[in-house]
């Protein structure tokens, strides 16, 4: 009997690479059987890398945006601030005028914005300082009504406020070590140029050694201006004797009675009366808002935040078109830093009872004009600033602490009231030497006038004494005329 078997074919090489052999489940006694788990999609993992960078890139570019969008506000130059203010701010601008002061010998003078109301042949000169973060476009309403009672009324920018420079030209010494003359020559090269000092030496004939020495050894700087309190009475006093104020009748508000309150007390003899308006050691706006940069740059680009501010911390009835005008000039070309840097100087430790009992304070006239509705706290301080006054008149006011805007009638009438008041002042006249070239061309006149006349005749001495009476005479009309001569408080 034949058997029939079949023989399995050898596997190749390429069946035998394919086939996979099924692994032995291994089995461990501590595992929980698993739960069946949904089929995961294969793309997820390829999705995660491409929305990490979409949103890291979104980030970035509004990041990127809000900083550029805020660096805009200080970037920004003068003359294109001052063409985007209202027009209510430009027209204050063009009705007032500039006057330089000098604070040091050895920086640049300062240009200060003064604006005037009323008559200038008035007796009484009212001056109106106002505080920090301020100007002279928040009296404008204050001037015009006390102008329009017979008072001459002046009110000034300090620098760094308002219109007045914010910045200036400082002169300082050289650096001694190598690196920074080598920075120096290098921005001297970048201003005039690779071949400046070739091109010269071949004009001159000799290299120009004396600008490269001075430009080394003496640098200019562009600073913002951080006056002390001493610094702002001299300026305050510049104005007063440029304009030929004196004596005048100072109004004095917020900070502006700490830093004018030392001039005050050196110059006594210039300063008929003095009325403060909710003054105080510390500024109304509140300026550690201004001193961090994000902060800020949010309170001065926003007009609803800048606006929820002053309401809350200095008055609640300015209208919006005063508040924009306070926020444009505010946000202005370094008028923050500047306003930041003034206030880090004030005087905080100015004791205002030793300062009442000085010579020459405690027998002038002054009022403390006071708001009756801001709070328990700030009415005791203005009853303890008006007690620490011998004599001074407390009077109070329905506006806020910056209550220029919404009790503008009120502080004008109580002001106008308290100057009418006191004795009229008594300007005299002070007579100017005459120019030397004048003077010579009136001596000629009489020496030829008196060689016509002598000739020997009887009345020639009479008619010679009235040819000098006759030129004196006119002497005084061409001083007169041309403002030769000025007018001073006694």
């Amino acid at each position: 009997m034949v058997i029939i078997t079949e023989d399995q074919e050898p596997e190749s090489p390429k069946t035998r690479g394919n086939k996979k052999t099924p692994k032995k489940p291994t089995l461990n006694p501590n595992s929980k059987p698993s739960k069946p788990t949904s089929n995961q999609n294969p793309n997820s993992q390829t999705q995660n890398p491409f929305a990490f960078w979409f949103y890291f890139t979104l980030s970035i570019s509004l990041i990127t945006f809000l900083f550029s969008s805020f660096s805009s506000l200080s970037s920004q130059d003068p003359k294109s601030w001052f063409l985007s203010l209202p027009n209510s701010l430009r027209q204050h601008y063009s009705n007032g005028r500039i006057i330089k002061v000098q604070t040091s010998p050895n920086q640049s003078p300062i240009e200060v914005f003064v604006s005037e109301n009323g008559q200038f042949s008035s007796s009484e000169n009212v001056v109106v300082v106002h505080g920090l973060g301020l100007s002279s476009y928040s009296y404008i309403e204050i001037i015009r009504l006390l102008g329009s009672k017979g008072v001459h009324v002046t009110a000034l920018d300090l620098p760094g406020n308002g219109f007045s420079d914010k910045s200036r030209v400082e002169i300082e010494e050289g650096t001694n070590w190598v690196l920074g003359r080598f920075k120096e020559v290098y921005s001297l090269i970048q201003e005039k140029g690779l071949f400046w000092a070739f091109d010269q030496m071949v004009e001159t004939g000799e290299l120009p050694y004396e600008e490269i020495k001075s430009r080394v050894l003496v640098k200019k700087s562009v600073k913002v201006i951080e006056l002390e309190s001493e610094e702002m009475g001299r300026v305050l006093g510049q104005v007063i004797e440029t304009i030929g104020l004196a004596p005048v009748h100072l109004v004095l508000h917020d900070s502006a009675f700490v830093m004018a309150a030392s001039w005050i007390s050196e110059n006594s003899r210039f300063i008929r009366s003095v009325t403060l308006v909710d003054t105080g050691l510390k500024p109304a706006l509140p300026l550690w808002v201004l001193k961090i940069p994000v902060v800020s740059e949010v309170v001065l680009r926003f007009p609803f935040v800048y606006a929820r501010l002053i309401n809350l911390c200095c008055s609640k009835g300015i209208g919006l078109s005063e508040l924009e005008a306070h926020r444009v000039l505010l946000k202005g070309w370094d008028a923050r830093r500047a306003v930041v840097g003034i206030g880090k100087k004030l005087n905080y430790s100015f004791n205002i009872e030793e300062w009442g009992g000085l010579d020459g304070i405690k027998d002038m006239p002054m009022q403390v004009l006071w708001c009756n509705g801001w709070s328990d706290e700030w009415n005791k301080e203005g009853r303890r600033i008006a007690k620490a006054l011998p004599g001074a008149k407390f009077v109070t006011h329905s506006g806020g602490r910056w209550p220029q805007e919404n009790a503008a009638g009120e502080l004008a009438e109580n002001v106008a009231q308290f100057v009418s008041s006191l004795p009229q002042t008594v300007r005299q006249v002070e007579e100017e030497p005459i120019p030397e070239h004048i003077q010579r061309m009136f001596d000629e006149a009489k020496d030829t006038d008196h060689h016509h006349h002598s000739h020997g005749h009887g009345h020639g001495h009479g008619h010679a004494a009235h040819g000098h009476d006759h030129a004196h005479a006119h002497a005084v009309g061409f001083m007169d005329a041309y403002g030769l001569g000025h007018t001073w408080g006694s």
